[in-house]
C-alpha cells in the first residue's frame, strides 16, 4: 500500500484517537514497519524477535469497502510498531492465500485474528482491535509474568483489583523451586490473568497466606479460594486455574471482549 494512503487513514485514526480521553498517539510518520510474513523469511524474522504480533489476513478483496476495512487494520498496526519501535516486537502480516502453508504450520485457521507469538507460546488476541488497546495488551506481555509485592501500599494496590481473576502466592525467595513453578505457569496465562507473588512475610500474614501457599480471587469475591495441596508444580496450578475459569460476574475490558463474549460470561 502507498505511504501516502496510509498516512492520511493515520491521520484519520489519529483525529479518531484524540476524541477519547486520555490517548496520546503520534500521528503516523508514514515509515513502513509492519513487513509481509512469508516462507522465506520467517526464521530471519523470528530470530530477530523476542515477541512477534501477526496480523492473519485474507486476500485484499477489489470491493472498495472491504480495501478501507484493511488499509484501517494495517495503519492501525503501522501506530502500534511506531509507538513500540524501541521494543523488542516484531509486526508482521500474513496472507492466508499467499501463505497458506506457513499458516497451517503456525495453526492459524482464522482469519482476521491476530496472534503473538514469544517464546513457544502463540497467543490470540481477542481484544478490540484499536491501537491504545494493543499496546496495552502488548506491554503487559512482555512484562514479567509475575508482579512482586514487597510492601503494605503494594497490598492495598492488589487488593483495590476487583473486577479479574488474581492468584497471589507467598515464597521463600525468586530462588524457590516452588517460586519457579508458579512463575511458569504465570506464562500460560499472562497477560489475561494477574499473578502476583511476595518474599516478605509480613506481608503473607496481612493477606493471610502460608509459605509456598497460592490464594486464587475470583472477580467480585472478597475471600480467596486457597489452591489445595501445596506445594505445587507448574502442571498442577495451570489445571487449576483453567477448571476455576468459570463463568463469573466481571467487568468487560477492552483487551479481551471478544473471548469474554466467546465464553458467555455475564457483564457488568
Amino acid at each position: 500500500m502507498k505511504r501516502t494512503h496510509l498516512f492520511v487513514v493515520g491521520l484519520y485514526l489519529l483525529s479518531s484517537c484524540r476524541a477519547e480521553e486520555g490517548l496520546q498517539f503520534p500521528i503516523y510518520d508514514g515509515k513502513d514497519r509492519v513487513v509481509s510474513l512469508s516462507e522465506k523469511n520467517f526464521k530471519q524474522i523470528l530470530k530477530k524477535y523476542d515477541v512477534l504480533c501477526l496480523y492473519y489476513h485474507e486476500p485484499v478483496s477489489s470491493d472498495k469497502v472491504a480495501q478501507k476495512q484493511f488499509q484501517m487494520k494495517e495503519v492501525v498496526l503501522e501506530l502500534v510498531a511506531q509507538v513500540l519501535e524501541h521494543k523488542d516486537i516484531g509486526f508482521v502480516m500474513v496472507d492466508a492465500k499467499k501463505e497458506a502453508k506457513l499458516a497451517k504450520k503456525l495453526g492459524f485457521d482464522e482469519q482476521g485474528s491476530l496472534y503473538v507469538l514469544k517464546g513457544d507460546r502463540t497467543i490470540e488476541f481477542d481484544g478490540e482491535f484499536a491501537a491504545d488497546v494493543l499496546v496495552e495488551f502488548l506491554l503487559d506481555l512482555i512484562e514479567d509474568p509475575v508482579e512482586i509485592i514487597n510492601s503494605k501500599l503494594e497490598v492495598q494496590a492488589f487488593e483495590r483489583i476487583e473486577d479479574q481473576i488474581k492468584l497471589i502466592g507467598f515464597f521463600k525467595s525468586e530462588d524457590s523451586e516452588y517460586y519457579k513453578a508458579f512463575e511458569e505457569a504465570a506464562e500460560h496465562f499472562q497477560p489475561y490473568i494477574k499473578f502476583f507473588a511476595t518474599f516478605d512475610k509480613g506481608v503473607a500474614k496481612k493477606l493471610s497466606l502460608k509459605m509456598n501457599e497460592v490464594d486464587f480471587y475470583e472477580p467480585f469475591m472478597d475471600e480467596p479460594i486457597a489452591i489445595p495441596d501445596k506445594p505445587y508444580t507448574e502442571e498442577e496450578l495451570v489445571e487449576f486455574v483453567k477448571e476455576h475459569q468459570r463463568p463469573t460476574l466481571r467487568r468487560l475490558r477492552p483487551e479481551e471482549m471478544y473471548e469474554t463474549w466467546k465464553q458467555g460470561l455475564p457483564l457488568i
